[in-house]
């Protein structure tokens, strides 16, 4: 296997999203909305800026995306105080249901990626991931 850092970072990435999407398209979810479900999960009732800029997603893309969740009552987006350039994005209770199983298939693949690692390895391994994150956004 290449030892080159660019090519194991982006095949970890590549299977790790590919487990993940595996299961989350057997709940009707299409690529994009995992992470935003899992953004609400912590942000919920935030404005739809916020999800586009944490979850790196183009505004126009998030737009979209919010739009096939709406139809599928995942989530609701309201106005709050009138304000018609802002709006915001909540779970329904068919979002949270579905977020909750997101949620365990996140948690099922960081168990199958660290398989054999110790708590100890577990916490180093993010915490260089989150130092060459950090370098890498200055």
């Amino acid at each position: 296997m290449n030892q080159e850092l660019h090519y194991i970072v982006r095949l970890c990435h590549t299977l790790c999203n590919k487990k993940i999407l595996e299961q989350t398209n057997t709940l009707g979810l299409s690529p994009g909305q995992p992470k935003i479900l899992e953004f609400l999960e912590y942000h919920n009732g935030c404005e739809q800026k916020e999800i586009a800029q944490a979850c790196e997603i183009k505004p126009a893309t998030v737009t979209n995306l919010l739009a096939r969740m709406e139809d599928a009552h995942l989530i609701e987006r309201k106005q709050l105080n009138r304000n018609r350039r802002s709006w915001h994005v909540f779970l329904t209770t068919e979002g949270e249901i579905v977020t909750q199983k997101v949620m365990k298939i996140f948690d099922e693949v960081k168990t199958k990626a660290f398989e054999g690692f110790s708590v100890e390895q577990q916490e180093m391994t993010f915490s260089l991931l989150t130092k060459m994150f950090d370098n890498l956004s200055n």
